[in-house]
């Protein structure tokens, strides 16, 4: 039975993983979306 538990532990662990993963990815792409927000309101601030 033990060995059932670790077994779905680890499983849970690595889709843990890829989600906090997926999260990471998807926090830079939108961190770099404001990025070139900002970089484009700049422009236009400054015209």
């Amino acid at each position: 039975m033990s060995e059932n538990l670790n077994s779905n532990n680890i499983e849970n662990d690595d889709f843990n993983f890829i989600n906090e993963e997926s999260d990471y990815k998807d926090l830079i792409t939108r961190l770099n979306e404001i990025k070139s927000t900002i970089a484009l309101l700049e422009k236009t601030i400054s015209k």
